[in-house]
């Protein structure tokens, strides 16, 4: 697998999570041997449903009159 932010090697691995409160101690992951970028389920859950930013109308025209 490769890395999203370095294109270097991912490399599967089982993360431990002591204080977690849920009662799930450890949750399986993958992690860049180049830069240490972690990727697991639950990050690419979180991703896939963010919405975007609304920018009120008063800030769009201020950006566009500044470009």
């Amino acid at each position: 697998m490769e890395c999203p932010k370095c294109k270097g090697l991912m490399a599967f691995e089982r993360f431990y999570d002591w204080q977690d409160d849920t009662g799930k101690t450890s949750f399986a992951g993958w992690r860049c041997l180049v830069c240490g970028k972690i990727l697991d389920p639950l990050i690419d859950a979180h991703k896939k449903n963010r919405t975007p930013a609304i920018v009120s109308k008063a800030r769009r025209k201020l950006v566009s009159k500044t470009f």
